[in-house]
């Protein structure tokens, strides 16, 4: 049995690793990370960008039934610590097989049937799967790659992310500049891929040990509270931008829906190149520095979303709002260094369900907001990465076990 735990000097660089025999990339971790992620891309992107559409054409959605399958889709995310007991039952690496299939199956049934009781049950379906898998990415990627290479693998998984994004874009642009949409054939191509992967990388794949066994209860440590913190201010953040960054474009300058297409596709473009490159960063100056860049840039950021008047700019903005996002990963690598191995899966759990708080309340509450003052939402997104500011600083130079934080006191001897 492989054991799945490699030391820096056998860290893989992404073209080093494709040049492997195919053999014995099938016998490497990473490159199953790699179909994670673009399994997990596949879907959920071919799921995001028509729904808006779908359910306004085809199930003739109200404001009000949206609303309600948006909460849906975030439940599963807020209940992602639950994973800890169903890997009582299932290894790491099955489980993360079984919610990439679970993704497929829920994108592929999305529009079977176009009533609102189906899109809420197969909405449910697809957010179990997706929201399962991306804890056991960031889980099993913790746990497989060392604390030398994890930045930048990370980042590449996310580059890989991102061009598989602007893949399967592009071909729905194109498909649908020449032909009518057809959402059951695109939904069930799309799911279809994403659960077929599933099926071939458990049968293809050997079964990866790790060297720590894994706690399979719930707690929370006082000694992780910064980094608990950071990722409830990083689901903050997040729900702003996704909410209403796009929401401002459209609404105050008129963008249209083809222009926005093409906006993610540029922005797939831009994270693709940049987003290995910021992971080697994260490694040469640290997690403190590297979010310090984060969220002094998102200050300025959301302070100029809320008073920005000019299309250009604000495009500009959102290009580099979307790209800061590769920097998060310095809040798991600061985890990985602090984390006693075995505390990796359970707190990986948790911590997905701290984002997903967030998720959960702030945009109703902004939306609230919204309607009075849109400025004020992004002066609320301004404190907070004010605050993630302040609290990033908190990080050490050299994060380790016992060393968490700057207030940490050293033990008497």
């Amino acid at each position: 049995m492989i054991i799945a735990h490699y030391s820096p000097s056998s860290a893989v660089s992404g073209k080093n690793h494709m040049r492997k025999p195919f053999k014995t990339q099938l016998s490497d971790p990473i490159t199953l990370l790699f179909l994670l992620a673009i399994g997990n891309t596949v879907a959920f992107a071919t799921w995001q960008v028509l729904l808006n559409n779908f359910v306004v054409e085809r199930v003739h959605f109200s404001g009000e039934q949206i609303g309600i399958l948006q909460s849906l889709r975030e439940v599963p995310g807020f209940l992602a610590f639950t994973a800890v007991w169903i890997m009582l039952i299932l290894r790491q690496q099955f489980f993360a097989l079984v919610a990439l299939f679970t993704l497929g199956f829920g994108t592929a049934i999305t529009a079977v049937y176009p009533s609102a009781t189906w899109l809420y049950f197969s909405t449910v379906v697809m957010s179990i799967g997706f929201h399962y898998l991306e804890t056991l990415q960031t889980s099993l990627s913790l746990q497989w790659l060392s604390i030398k290479e994890a930045p930048h693998v990370m980042g590449q998984l996310l580059s890989a992310k991102s061009l598989c994004n602007f893949l399967v874009l592009g071909t729905l642009y194109i498909y649908l500049a020449r032909f009518s949409v057809n959402y059951s054939l695109i939904y069930i191509s799309a799911g279809t891929f994403t659960a077929v992967l599933a099926v071939l990388c458990f049968f293809n794949f050997p079964k990866f040990s790790n060297k720590v066994e894994q706690r399979k209860t719930l707690f929370l440590k006082k000694t992780y509270w910064l980094y608990y913190l950071l990722t409830f201010l990083a689901g903050a953040r997040r729900q702003i931008f996704v909410v209403f960054a796009g929401f401002l474009l459209v609404e105050k300058f008129d963008f249209p829906v083809a222009n926005m297409v093409l906006l993610t596709l540029i922005n797939s473009v831009l994270t693709f190149w940049i987003a290995p490159k910021l992971g080697k960063l994260i490694t040469k100056i640290g997690e403190r520095r590297a979010l310090t860049l984060e969220y002094s840039g998102l200050v300025l950021i959301f302070l100029s979303y809320a008073f920005v008047e000019n299309i250009s700019f604000a495009l500009i903005l959102y290009l580099f709002d979307h790209l800061l996002f590769a920097l998060a990963i310095a809040i798991k690598t600061y985890f990985q260094k602090i984390a006693a191995p075995e505390d990796i899966a359970a707190t990986s759990s948790i911590s997905f369900t701290i984002n997903h708080i967030a998720a959960v309340v702030l945009p109703a509450i902004l939306g609230a907001v919204w309607v009075f003052n849109n400025s004020a939402v992004f002066l609320v997104g301004a404190i907070i990465a004010l605050c993630s500011l302040g609290f990033s600083q908190l990080i050490p130079d050299k994060p380790e076990p016992m060393k968490e934080t700057k207030l940490t006191k050293p033990l008497s001897i």
